[in-house]
């Protein structure tokens, strides 16, 4: 029942995570070594495909929320999220039959693996967002009609709270402010569901997809091959479509500030080999929102946008972009859960102040003529 999940597996889903976390989740580096120092301890953890939990179970996702910035200078204990998943427990009065990730990004994709060896629970393979949005409603739970409360709470000194609201955006809007008042950062336990909430409104095998993706890059890298033709064979086993390159240049300006609980701001980026002659900029709250190619839009959100060294081909998370950096930008498809009108309503452009209608980035790319401008 369920795969085994090791120690070299997180090295691996560190890396895809950040791929399919579009800048965000949170760093990666620090969320491997947490995870990988819990398996070490604890032991390894077990990878359960959605259709193996039973439907009457309870599932409950675990992340942390708050400015990924802000993660640099609060390293957590390790134990936070375990710890708003007992008291989630608690309150409810029923003890959870596995944990997930809430999203596939970053450190938020290994925390839970933290949590997992921890609690000797297995852990399900999916996630609510395909990739990470910097918001807690933003989530196919959310989407298709799953309560996120109750949820827990807590920060690395002991402080913890639990949270009850009327629906989901009244949830971001209340934790967002004790996350806030926490110094910046909190670890969640939330959307607890049943079994059979969890297939109908996750997207599946997600985690297993981020893994790959990291295989992928390791190996081209050791082979001496390009990574993308390797990326994109993990891609086509998934719901997901293959990674289009948007434009490859080097960072001339980075203007990133934290506001309101989230790392928001702006990339810039002058054109090298076939892209020199030309600029692009990509807009960021903790994840890519926006790319545009010599001011002309070429990919949105909820469309994956991800930054890549351009010698090593590891992801770039938006508080690791600096001065200098040479990197490749790609754009990879959503999966079709992620493209209806219902959730585009929750993650489409529109709700993050652009009037922009959501144009597939497969269509987009279309018009972009590497080159020259």
């Amino acid at each position: 029942m369920g795969q085994t999940i090791g120690v070299k597996e997180i090295e691996y889903l560190a890396i895809g995570a950040a791929v399919l976390g579009t800048g965000g989740g949170g760093d990666p580096y620090i969320g491997k070594l947490m995870a990988q120092k819990a398996i070490e301890e604890c032991g390894p953890v077990t990878l359960l495909a959605p259709d193996e939990v039973p439907d009457d179970a309870l599932v409950v996702p675990t992340a942390m929320m708050g400015a990924p910035t802000v993660f640099f200078e609060k390293i957590p204990n390790g134990d936070e999220a375990l710890h708003s998943l007992r008291r989630l427990e608690e309150y409810l009065g029923k003890k959870a039959f596995a944990v997930m990730p809430m999203e596939c990004g970053g450190l938020n994709s290994t925390i839970p693996f933290v949590v997992a060896a921890r609690s000797g629970l297995p852990l399900v393979d999916a996630d609510g967002m395909g990739r990470a949005f910097p918001e807690l409603q933003m989530e196919t739970f959310n989407v298709y009609g799953v309560s996120g409360t109750p949820m827990v709470i807590t920060d690395e000194r002991g402080n913890w709270c639990l949270v009850n609201t009327v629906d989901n955006h009244l949830l971001e809007y209340i934790a967002r402010g004790i996350t806030i008042r926490m110094g910046g950062v909190g670890h969640i336990a939330e959307y607890p569901m049943t079994g059979k909430e969890m297939k109908e409104t996750s997207i599946h095998y997600t985690t297993t997809l981020a893994i790959n993706i990291g295989k992928a890059i390791v190996h081209a890298r050791e082979r001496l091959e390009n990574p993308l033709e390797g990326m994109g064979k993990a891609l086509a086993e998934s719901n997901y479509g293959e990674p289009l390159v948007l434009f490859e240049g080097k960072i001339i300006d980075v203007d990133r500030r934290t506001v309101e609980g989230f790392t928001r701001g702006t990339v810039t980026l002058e054109g090298l080999g076939t892209d020199a002659g030309s600029h692009f900029k990509v807009e960021f709250q903790n994840e890519n929102l926006i790319a545009y190619r010599n001011d002309e839009v070429v990919a949105t959100v909820p469309d994956l946008i991800t930054f890549l060294d351009l010698e090593t081909y590891k992801p770039i998370t938006t508080e690791g972009l600096r001065y200098g950096y040479r990197t490749i930008c790609i754009g990879i498809p959503t999966p079709p859960i992620m493209r209806t009108t219902e959730a585009l309503e929750i993650w489409g452009p529109k709700y993050f102040g652009y009037d922009l209608p959501f144009i597939p980035v497969e269509e987009l790319a279309k018009n972009v003529k590497r080159g020259r401008s």
